[in-house]
């Protein structure tokens, strides 16, 4: 298991955070976690097809290099 710090955040926010974790029974930092743990249960976990897609409607307008040429130069830097 890992650890996450979020700093910065608002006093206003931390108070909120503190009172609906005492209505729930619980530490700030479990219901952190619980509310971590619903809202990305809720998101779709997407398919490589998706992510790739996502990613060419990203850099669609961005100048591509081909592989060939990237590969060539690696080659001819050694």
């Amino acid at each position: 298991m890992g650890n996450l710090s979020v700093r910065n955040l608002d006093d206003e926010l931390i108070l909120r955070l503190k009172r609906r974790a005492a209505r729930h029974g619980n530490s700030a930092e479990a219901e952190v976690r619980e509310i971590l743990r619903h809202a990305l249960s809720a998101e779709a976990e997407l398919s490589f097809d998706e992510l790739a897609a996502e990613l060419r409607a990203l850099t669609a307008d961005r100048r591509h290099t081909p592989a060939e040429q990237l590969l060539r130069e690696g080659r001819d830097e050694r």
